[in-house]
């Protein structure tokens, strides 16, 4: 029977959703979502203890997207009595304003009016309801033998510490753990030295228990915040797993290389696995690895400095986005896979680069950077460097281009500043970098001196903004920015004029949706490979899956 209803909500969701994509108003079928307002939504937070609440706009392709995924999690959800809401800005838009929305859809954790967070998970529902079980919980839930068994399925991936009730250090060391990876998996804690006993260790011990390969993974470490995070880290990504939309971000995360087979059929993937399979474990730890679909996603093989023939194999050094792309004139066997990645991880292999040609000569006040020169200008330590990372075809960075090219020429052509502040920008799609780019314009100044931390740009892409974030961030604190005179004011018209007319008539902004929605269509199609992978909502993705 619960089947039956979670299938009808499902089927109602759709159809709802289809409807909403095609009329653009809200679905009407019942829904536990809760739509707020400014005369609710205060005294909803402040009633319920954990919402999770979207910020939409009817018109948005992604809100729209993510309406049946949302709805069937409210759905689940609900049933422990952790709820979902919605906002639609274009009706409350102070209310959205007031929470800081600036793209669509936006999701945020209240815990009160006063109290919200991101949500940083993934927008499926699966992922919504353990993403938000996780924080309806404690960081550390105490277990006992009544109720560590259900626990230890809550989840995909549980972490269960055993101490002893009066270990402190431990104990605050494991709950140090737990409150920083507390939306990536779930952690309890238990003093039962017969629960320990029962699982084969003995206290302080940690066990990491998961519902794939061998189905748990024992820490041996020395018991320290760092060594338990990456164990954790580690033995949470599956032996051979799949690159996709809802593991993505934990490769990234886990903070050590990954290697891609790219595979176009399900013959070819059960083939390479088992082929491949005992050289993931053998350097378990050192080298992840996971099967990627070639026919949804091949457009990724382009970021690693693949051609678009498969089978493919590459490596990506997570942490310095370097790429290791074997050599696809070769056949890929065990024996092959396991000479490659035996180099790798010995230093014998040098990383392939992608560059464009280094310009010839320097034209306008914008330096252009590319792979090869890519040091040379972004990390000379004598100079404050700020650096956008754009694609070409990207809307967001052409409307950036002239507001651009008006900063740089305030430090370029001033004799006082050209040899302190450089304004640059490379085409990270045509260029190998050594950051990872997760959407475009993406924009970081390299301070003189400090080249090692750079600091990301996230205000408004105005001249002052960007001119003002110069001066704050950068070594030498320059301010260059000149405010413009003001302009003289307009003589007001005694006759009505045919534009005028059609200003009035015409709402401000009621054409926005339409050339929004032309324009994302067209990046649409342009990244069609990454785009469905990703489904980011205020960048055009590079690199994410």
């Amino acid at each position: 029977m619960k089947h039956f209803k979670e299938l009808t909500a499902a089927v109602l969701t759709l159809l709802a959703t289809a409807a909403y994509a095609q009329e653009g108003e809200a679905p009407t079928v019942p829904s536990d979502v809760n739509a707020l307002g400014k005369d609710t939504f205060d005294s909803f937070v402040t009633e319920h203890p954990l919402v999770l609440a979207e910020f939409y706009a009817p018109w948005c392709g992604h809100c729209k997207a993510l309406a049946p995924e949302y709805e069937d999690a409210a759905t689940k959800l609900k049933e422990k009595e952790i709820l979902l809401a919605k906002v639609d800005c274009t009706v409350e838009a102070e209310l959205c304003e007031k929470h800081g929305v600036q793209g669509y859809p936006t999701l945020k954790i209240f815990r009160g009016p006063d109290n919200a967070s991101p949500y940083t998970g993934q927008r499926k529902s699966d992922a919504i309801v353990s993403y938000m079980t996780k924080q309806a919980l404690p960081a550390v839930s105490l277990l006992n033998k009544d109720t560590i068994a259900e626990f230890k399925t809550a989840d995909k991936i549980v972490v269960i510490a055993y101490l002893s009730a009066d270990d402190k250090e431990n104990n605050a060391t494991f709950t140090t753990v737990a409150e920083k990876l507390r939306d990536n998996y779930l952690f309890g804690a238990t003093s039962d030295s017969a629960l320990a006993e029962a699982d084969g260790v003995k206290a302080p011990a940690v066990v990491l228990y998961k519902t794939f390969d061998e189905g748990k993974a024992v820490f041996d470490g020395a018991f320290t915040a760092e060594d338990i995070t990456s164990f954790a880290n580690t033995a949470s990504i599956p032996l051979m797993g799949e690159v996709g939309p809802e593991t993505y971000s934990g490769y990234m995360a886990a903070g050590i290389p990954l290697a891609y087979v790219f595979v176009d059929s399900e013959e070819v993937k059960e083939k390479l696995i088992a082929a491949i399979k005992p050289i993931a474990k053998e350097y378990k730890g050192k080298v992840n690895f996971a099967t990627i679909d070639a026919v949804a996603y091949g457009a990724h093989a382009g970021n690693l400095n693949l051609e678009a023939k498969w089978p493919a194999f590459a490596i990506q050094d997570t942490t310095k986005n370097l790429k290791f792309p074997f050599d696809q004139t070769k056949e890929i066997t065990e024996k092959s896979i396991s000479d490659f990645v035996k180099d790798y991880v010995e230093g014998k292999i040098s990383p392939s680069i992608k560059s464009e040609s280094v310009p010839a000569t320097q034209e306008g006040p914008v330096h252009v950077v590319v792979a090869n020169n890519y040091d040379e200008i972004v990390m000379d330590n004598d100079k404050d460097v700020l650096l956008e990372f754009y694609a070409p075809w990207c809307g967001h960075c052409k409307n950036l281009a002239p507001k651009y090219e008006e900063l740089a020429a305030l430090y370029f052509n001033n004799p006082e500043y050209n040899d302190k502040v450089v304004v640059a920008k490379v085409d990270a799609t045509a260029n190998d970098v050594p950051v990872e780019i997760q959407g475009f314009p993406t924009i970081k100044m390299y301070p003189a001196g400090a080249k090692d931390s750079p600091i990301d740009y996230a205000g408004s892409r105005t001249v002052e903004d960007l001119a003002t974030f110069i001066k704050t961030n950068g070594k030498y604190k320059v301010d260059a920015y000149v405010p413009p005179p003001p302009e003289p004011e307009a003589e007001e018209e005694e006759v009505e004029t045919g534009a005028d007319k059609s200003a009035e008539e015409t709402p401000v902004g009621s054409t926005a949706p339409a050339a929004t929605e032309t324009a994302k269509e067209g990046v649409k199609k342009a990244t069609e490979g990454a785009q469905a992978v990703v489904g980011d909502d205020d960048y055009v993705p590079h690199e994410e899956l």
